[in-house]
Protein backbone atom coordinates (compact mmCIF):
# COMPACT_ATOMS: atom_id res chain seq x y z
CA UNK A 1 0.00 0.00 0.00
CA UNK A 2 1.45 3.54 -1.09
CA UNK A 3 0.68 6.33 1.21
CA UNK A 4 0.52 9.69 0.22
CA UNK A 5 1.21 12.74 2.25
CA UNK A 6 0.29 16.50 1.22
CA UNK A 7 2.40 18.52 3.15
CA UNK A 8 0.93 21.78 3.00
CA UNK A 9 1.93 25.56 3.45
CA UNK A 10 1.16 28.70 2.71
CA UNK A 11 4.05 29.27 -0.40
CA UNK A 12 5.89 32.76 -1.08
CA UNK A 13 7.17 34.08 -4.24
CA UNK A 14 10.28 32.82 -5.14
CA UNK A 15 11.09 35.53 -7.54
CA UNK A 16 10.00 39.18 -6.68
CA UNK A 17 8.59 39.96 -9.95
CA UNK A 18 5.43 42.60 -9.83
CA UNK A 19 3.10 39.74 -11.63
CA UNK A 20 4.09 36.73 -9.17
CA UNK A 21 3.55 39.07 -6.21
CA UNK A 22 0.15 40.51 -7.40
CA UNK A 23 -0.70 37.37 -8.26
CA UNK A 24 0.11 36.07 -4.57
CA UNK A 25 -1.42 38.65 -3.07
CA UNK A 26 -4.71 38.86 -4.33
CA UNK A 27 -5.41 34.90 -4.11
CA UNK A 28 -4.88 35.73 0.09
CA UNK A 29 -7.00 38.65 -0.02
CA UNK A 30 -9.33 36.42 -2.27
CA UNK A 31 -9.39 33.97 0.13
CA UNK A 32 -10.16 35.81 3.29
CA UNK A 33 -12.78 38.10 1.40
CA UNK A 34 -15.27 37.43 4.00
CA UNK A 35 -13.71 39.35 6.18
CA UNK A 36 -15.22 42.37 5.58
CA UNK A 37 -18.91 41.09 5.38
CA UNK A 38 -20.86 40.32 2.81
CA UNK A 39 -20.30 40.53 -0.65
CA UNK A 40 -20.95 39.43 -4.47
CA UNK A 41 -17.66 37.38 -6.28
CA UNK A 42 -17.34 40.21 -8.35
CA UNK A 43 -17.14 42.69 -5.82
CA UNK A 44 -14.64 40.71 -3.57
CA UNK A 45 -12.47 39.83 -6.78
CA UNK A 46 -11.92 43.75 -7.24
CA UNK A 47 -11.67 44.32 -3.31
CA UNK A 48 -8.59 42.00 -3.27
CA UNK A 49 -7.22 43.18 -6.65
CA UNK A 50 -7.64 46.53 -4.88
CA UNK A 51 -5.57 45.67 -1.94
CA UNK A 52 -2.80 43.82 -3.69
CA UNK A 53 -2.14 46.52 -5.64
CA UNK A 54 -2.07 48.50 -2.46
CA UNK A 55 0.57 46.07 -0.98
CA UNK A 56 2.42 44.96 -3.57
CA UNK A 57 5.51 47.54 -3.88
CA UNK A 58 6.13 47.35 -0.42
CA UNK A 59 6.07 43.59 -0.56
CA UNK A 60 8.32 43.74 -4.00
CA UNK A 61 10.29 45.85 -1.98
CA UNK A 62 11.23 43.31 0.78
CA UNK A 63 11.20 40.16 -1.27
CA UNK A 64 14.34 42.41 -3.18
CA UNK A 65 15.92 42.84 0.06
CA UNK A 66 16.16 39.36 0.42
CA UNK A 67 16.80 38.15 -2.56
CA UNK A 68 13.58 36.25 -2.81
CA UNK A 69 11.71 34.09 -0.26
CA UNK A 70 13.14 30.91 0.55
CA UNK A 71 10.36 29.16 1.95
CA UNK A 72 9.39 27.48 -0.77
CA UNK A 73 12.64 25.04 -1.24
CA UNK A 74 12.88 25.34 2.72
CA UNK A 75 9.36 23.16 2.45
CA UNK A 76 10.42 21.05 -0.11
CA UNK A 77 13.69 20.09 2.00
CA UNK A 78 11.35 18.96 4.84
CA UNK A 79 9.22 17.10 2.81
CA UNK A 80 11.70 15.05 0.83
CA UNK A 81 13.57 14.26 4.66
CA UNK A 82 10.09 13.09 5.77
CA UNK A 83 9.33 10.53 2.51
CA UNK A 84 12.99 9.15 3.13
CA UNK A 85 12.55 9.21 7.32
CA UNK A 86 9.17 7.16 6.43
CA UNK A 87 10.59 5.19 4.10
CA UNK A 88 13.14 4.03 6.80
CA UNK A 89 10.38 2.89 8.97
CA UNK A 90 9.30 0.67 6.27
CA UNK A 91 6.43 2.40 4.99
CA UNK A 92 5.82 3.05 1.01
CA UNK A 93 5.21 6.25 1.52
CA UNK A 94 5.20 9.71 -1.31
CA UNK A 95 5.04 12.80 -0.10
CA UNK A 96 4.17 16.00 -2.20
CA UNK A 97 4.42 19.76 -1.74
CA UNK A 98 1.13 21.78 -1.70
CA UNK A 99 0.78 25.78 -1.27
CA UNK A 100 -1.98 27.92 -0.50
CA UNK A 101 -0.83 30.85 -2.92
CA UNK A 102 1.85 30.08 -5.17
CA UNK A 103 3.03 27.02 -6.85
CA UNK A 104 3.02 23.88 -6.50
CA UNK A 105 -0.72 24.89 -4.85
CA UNK A 106 -2.77 22.22 -3.11
CA UNK A 107 -4.58 21.18 -5.81
CA UNK A 108 -1.19 19.95 -7.62
CA UNK A 109 -0.21 18.16 -5.08
CA UNK A 110 -3.34 16.09 -4.88
CA UNK A 111 -3.01 15.53 -8.22
CA UNK A 112 -0.10 14.25 -8.41
CA UNK A 113 -0.81 11.98 -5.94
CA UNK A 114 -3.91 11.14 -7.71
CA UNK A 115 -1.86 10.00 -10.87
CA UNK A 116 0.71 8.13 -8.82
CA UNK A 117 -2.39 5.89 -7.80
CA UNK A 118 -1.88 6.48 -3.65
CA UNK A 119 -3.96 4.18 -1.83
CA UNK A 120 -4.39 6.68 1.34
CA UNK A 121 -3.80 10.62 1.14
CA UNK A 122 -2.52 11.92 4.45
CA UNK A 123 -2.83 15.87 4.83
CA UNK A 124 -0.16 17.38 6.88
CA UNK A 125 -0.04 20.85 7.44
CA UNK A 126 3.70 22.33 8.39
CA UNK A 127 2.08 25.23 10.53
CA UNK A 128 3.62 24.82 14.34
CA UNK A 129 0.31 26.22 15.87
CA UNK A 130 -3.03 26.03 14.52
CA UNK A 131 -4.86 28.47 13.41
CA UNK A 132 -7.58 29.33 10.74
CA UNK A 133 -6.58 30.60 8.17
CA UNK A 134 -3.49 28.19 7.71
CA UNK A 135 -3.86 24.61 9.03
CA UNK A 136 -7.55 24.18 8.66
CA UNK A 137 -7.99 26.48 5.58
CA UNK A 138 -5.20 24.52 4.01
CA UNK A 139 -6.60 21.42 4.50
CA UNK A 140 -10.45 22.50 3.26
CA UNK A 141 -8.74 22.86 -0.01
CA UNK A 142 -7.13 19.78 0.00
CA UNK A 143 -10.23 17.44 0.71
CA UNK A 144 -11.92 19.85 -1.96
CA UNK A 145 -9.52 18.93 -4.78
CA UNK A 146 -10.03 15.79 -3.79
CA UNK A 147 -14.43 16.18 -4.33
CA UNK A 148 -13.20 17.78 -7.30
CA UNK A 149 -11.72 15.01 -8.90
CA UNK A 150 -14.57 12.18 -7.74
CA UNK A 151 -11.51 10.30 -6.47
CA UNK A 152 -12.51 7.78 -3.93
CA UNK A 153 -9.08 7.70 -1.17
CA UNK A 154 -9.25 7.60 3.07
CA UNK A 155 -8.12 11.50 3.93
CA UNK A 156 -6.33 11.57 7.04
CA UNK A 157 -6.51 14.95 8.61
CA UNK A 158 -3.72 16.39 11.09
CA UNK A 159 -4.33 19.30 12.56
CA UNK A 160 -2.69 21.27 15.63
CA UNK A 161 0.79 19.53 16.50
CA UNK A 162 2.67 22.04 18.21
CA UNK A 163 2.71 19.91 21.71
CA UNK A 164 4.57 16.66 19.98
CA UNK A 165 7.90 16.74 22.93
CA UNK A 166 10.30 16.49 20.44
CA UNK A 167 9.62 19.71 18.58
CA UNK A 168 9.52 21.25 21.98
CA UNK A 169 13.07 20.50 22.33
CA UNK A 170 14.41 21.05 19.47
CA UNK A 171 12.66 24.48 19.29
CA UNK A 172 13.90 25.37 22.78
CA UNK A 173 17.32 23.98 22.24
CA UNK A 174 17.38 26.09 19.12
CA UNK A 175 17.03 28.76 21.18
CA UNK A 176 19.34 28.13 24.17
CA UNK A 177 22.00 27.30 21.46
CA UNK A 178 21.80 30.96 19.38
CA UNK A 179 21.73 32.33 22.59
CA UNK A 180 24.78 31.04 23.97
CA UNK A 181 26.20 31.56 20.55
CA UNK A 182 25.45 35.34 20.58
CA UNK A 183 27.00 35.83 24.30
CA UNK A 184 23.68 36.43 25.88
CA UNK A 185 22.24 35.17 29.42
CA UNK A 186 18.63 34.65 28.62
CA UNK A 187 18.24 34.60 32.94
CA UNK A 188 20.22 38.32 32.81
CA UNK A 189 17.57 41.00 34.58
CA UNK A 190 18.89 43.30 31.19
CA UNK A 191 17.89 40.54 28.26
CA UNK A 192 14.47 40.00 27.55
CA UNK A 193 13.26 37.27 25.60
CA UNK A 194 10.58 38.38 23.07
CA UNK A 195 8.06 35.91 21.45
CA UNK A 196 7.09 37.41 18.18
CA UNK A 197 4.44 34.98 16.55
CA UNK A 198 2.27 35.30 13.24
CA UNK A 199 -0.61 37.38 14.04
CA UNK A 200 -4.72 36.81 12.30
CA UNK A 201 -7.70 38.58 12.12
CA UNK A 202 -10.05 38.87 15.71
CA UNK A 203 -12.75 37.21 13.57
CA UNK A 204 -11.42 34.30 13.61
CA UNK A 205 -10.90 34.26 17.51
CA UNK A 206 -14.15 35.23 17.80
CA UNK A 207 -15.44 32.38 15.78
CA UNK A 208 -14.03 29.76 17.84
CA UNK A 209 -10.22 29.58 16.51
CA UNK A 210 -7.56 28.86 19.44
CA UNK A 211 -4.36 29.76 17.90
CA UNK A 212 -3.91 32.17 20.76
CA UNK A 213 -4.46 30.05 23.00
CA UNK A 214 -2.10 28.16 21.32
CA UNK A 215 0.54 30.36 21.30
CA UNK A 216 0.44 31.85 24.63
CA UNK A 217 0.55 28.54 25.97
CA UNK A 218 3.85 27.00 23.90
CA UNK A 219 5.45 30.55 24.66
CA UNK A 220 4.91 29.35 28.39
CA UNK A 221 6.09 26.07 27.67
CA UNK A 222 9.48 27.64 26.00
CA UNK A 223 10.11 29.99 28.98
CA UNK A 224 9.75 27.14 31.49
CA UNK A 225 12.31 25.18 28.99
CA UNK A 226 14.62 28.20 29.06
CA UNK A 227 14.31 28.75 32.53
CA UNK A 228 12.74 32.72 32.13
CA UNK A 229 10.20 33.75 34.60
CA UNK A 230 8.85 36.47 32.23
CA UNK A 231 8.94 37.18 28.66
CA UNK A 232 7.26 39.33 25.96
CA UNK A 233 4.85 38.36 23.06
CA UNK A 234 4.10 40.17 20.04
CA UNK A 235 1.97 39.53 17.05
CA UNK A 236 2.95 39.97 13.63
CA UNK A 237 0.03 41.80 12.05
CA UNK A 238 -0.70 42.93 8.54
CA UNK A 239 -3.12 46.36 8.54
CA UNK A 240 -4.18 45.40 4.70
CA UNK A 241 -7.95 45.36 6.07
CA UNK A 242 -9.54 47.77 8.27
CA UNK A 243 -10.42 45.06 11.05
CA UNK A 244 -8.88 44.58 14.70
CA UNK A 245 -6.09 41.89 14.86
CA UNK A 246 -4.20 39.98 17.33
CA UNK A 247 -2.89 42.55 19.97
CA UNK A 248 -0.20 42.94 20.98
CA UNK A 249 1.76 44.59 17.87
CA UNK A 250 5.23 43.35 17.95
CA UNK A 251 6.14 47.00 17.35
CA UNK A 252 3.87 47.69 20.72
CA UNK A 253 5.86 45.24 22.66
CA UNK A 254 9.16 46.28 21.98
CA UNK A 255 8.50 49.72 23.43
CA UNK A 256 7.47 47.87 26.36
CA UNK A 257 10.43 46.18 27.01
CA UNK A 258 12.62 47.20 30.10
CA UNK A 259 16.03 45.79 29.10
CA UNK A 260 19.19 46.56 27.67
CA UNK A 261 18.91 43.74 24.73
CA UNK A 262 15.81 41.35 22.87
CA UNK A 263 16.34 37.86 21.26
CA UNK A 264 13.59 37.72 19.53
CA UNK A 265 12.09 34.29 19.15
CA UNK A 266 10.24 33.91 15.56
CA UNK A 267 7.49 31.12 17.76
CA UNK A 268 4.79 30.41 15.00
CA UNK A 269 7.14 29.98 11.84
CA UNK A 270 8.90 26.76 10.93
CA UNK A 271 10.67 28.43 7.71
CA UNK A 272 12.50 31.49 6.63
CA UNK A 273 10.31 33.87 4.70
CA UNK A 274 9.52 37.72 4.38
CA UNK A 275 7.82 37.79 8.04
CA UNK A 276 11.49 36.72 9.52
CA UNK A 277 14.29 37.85 7.02
CA UNK A 278 12.74 41.32 6.77
CA UNK A 279 9.87 41.96 9.03
CA UNK A 280 12.05 41.17 12.12
CA UNK A 281 15.67 41.12 10.43
CA UNK A 282 15.14 44.82 9.23
CA UNK A 283 12.13 46.36 10.38
CA UNK A 284 11.77 45.01 13.94
CA UNK A 285 15.50 45.61 14.17
CA UNK A 286 15.71 48.90 12.80
CA UNK A 287 12.64 50.39 15.72
CA UNK A 288 14.60 48.02 18.72
CA UNK A 289 17.87 49.78 18.21
CA UNK A 290 16.24 53.58 18.03
CA UNK A 291 14.84 52.42 21.08
CA UNK A 292 18.92 51.71 22.41
CA UNK A 293 17.96 48.13 22.29
CA UNK A 294 20.87 45.14 21.35
CA UNK A 295 18.90 42.86 18.97
CA UNK A 296 19.27 39.39 18.88
CA UNK A 297 16.90 37.40 16.10
CA UNK A 298 16.73 33.59 16.86
CA UNK A 299 16.63 32.03 13.31
CA UNK A 300 14.30 28.98 12.36
CA UNK A 301 15.45 25.63 12.97
CA UNK A 302 13.88 24.88 9.64
CA UNK A 303 16.73 22.15 8.79
CA UNK A 304 16.75 21.03 12.13
CA UNK A 305 17.82 16.58 11.42
CA UNK A 306 15.10 15.74 14.13
CA UNK A 307 12.23 17.82 12.27
CA UNK A 308 11.91 15.07 9.88
CA UNK A 309 11.09 12.90 12.38
CA UNK A 310 8.28 14.47 14.40
CA UNK A 311 7.03 14.53 10.88
CA UNK A 312 6.94 11.00 10.16
CA UNK A 313 5.51 10.37 14.25
CA UNK A 314 2.77 12.84 13.14
CA UNK A 315 2.16 10.57 10.30
CA UNK A 316 2.52 7.39 11.01
CA UNK A 317 -0.09 6.26 13.22
CA UNK A 318 -2.13 7.33 10.64
CA UNK A 319 -0.68 4.49 8.35
CA UNK A 320 0.35 2.24 10.69
CA UNK A 321 -2.04 -0.83 11.94
CA UNK A 322 -2.98 0.93 14.83
CA UNK A 323 -4.84 3.86 16.26
CA UNK A 324 -4.01 7.29 16.82
CA UNK A 325 -5.33 7.62 20.07
CA UNK A 326 -2.12 5.26 21.32
CA UNK A 327 0.36 8.62 20.19
CA UNK A 328 -2.24 11.15 22.21
CA UNK A 329 -4.30 12.15 18.94
CA UNK A 330 -7.97 12.85 19.26
CA UNK A 331 -10.82 14.63 17.42
CA UNK A 332 -9.78 18.42 16.60
CA UNK A 333 -11.75 21.21 17.94
CA UNK A 334 -10.42 23.75 15.16
CA UNK A 335 -11.93 21.48 12.20
CA UNK A 336 -14.43 19.14 13.69
CA UNK A 337 -14.90 16.97 10.56
CA UNK A 338 -14.80 13.19 11.83
CA UNK A 339 -11.67 12.00 12.03
CA UNK A 340 -10.16 15.17 11.71
CA UNK A 341 -7.02 14.66 14.58
CA UNK A 342 -4.58 16.60 16.85
CA UNK A 343 -2.56 16.51 19.66
CA UNK A 344 -4.20 19.93 21.15
CA UNK A 345 -7.75 18.66 22.18
CA UNK A 346 -8.43 17.76 25.77
CA UNK A 347 -9.30 14.72 27.07
CA UNK A 348 -12.81 13.35 26.84
CA UNK A 349 -14.62 13.65 30.46
CA UNK A 350 -16.72 10.02 29.11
Amino acid sequence: MTIGVAVLNFGEPAEPTRENVLDYLERIFMNNADLEGDTTEEEARQRSRQLAERRAAGLIEEYEEIGGSPLNPQATAQADALEAELESRGLDAKTYVGMQFTEPFISDAVEAAREDGVDELVGLPVYPLCGASTTVASLEELTGAVDERDWDVPVHEITGWHKHPTYNRLRAENIATFADEEGVDLTDEDTELVFSAHGTPAHYLEEGSRYDTYVQEFCDVMAAELGVDDYTLGFQNHGNRDIPWTEPDVEEAIESVDAERVVVEPISFMHEQSETLSELDDELREEAEELGLEFHRVPVPHDDERFAGVLADLVEPFVADFDPSYYQFRQCQCKDTPGTMCLNAPFSDD
